[in-house]
């Protein structure tokens, strides 16, 4: 199942088990969070109601974007700029969408039928 969301000015689109990157949330590492400003919710093809609908999210990390470099120049005119801004911004791992929960365990599908045939001789 996936959902639509909107946090911080933008919309993203996951699902039970993603891990998304959005504008700084108050919170702790460890802490969960729900959203409930959901725009749109289906599955495969189809969509499902909105009603009483949540995305549940836990805060993986509080952390800072790389480092940009804003630098302004006026030629003849001895004026230079230089200045840095790094934005915050929060990780998060999205634990469940409605009642589909993530799975806790990744799919491992090399395990499933990687047993090497017995060499004949």
């Amino acid at each position: 199942m996936f959902a639509v969301v909107r946090t911080g000015g933008k919309q993203y689109r996951v699902a039970a088990g993603d891990k998304i990157v959005v504008e700084k949330l108050d919170g702790e590492a460890g802490s969960s969070i729900s959203f409930s400003d959901i725009l749109l919710a289906g599955e495969g093809s189809e969509l499902k109601s909105l009603e009483g609908l949540t995305v549940s999210a836990e805060i993986i990390a509080q952390a800072k974007a790389d480092k940009i470099i804003v630098f302004k120049k006026k030629r003849r005119h001895n004026y230079r700029r230089k200045n840095g801004h790094r934005q915050q911004h929060t990780i998060l791992k999205i634990t469940a969408i409605g009642d589909h929960k993530a799975d806790d365990q990744p799919k491992n599908n090399r395990d499933a039928g990687a047993e090497a045939p017995a060499a004949q001789a």
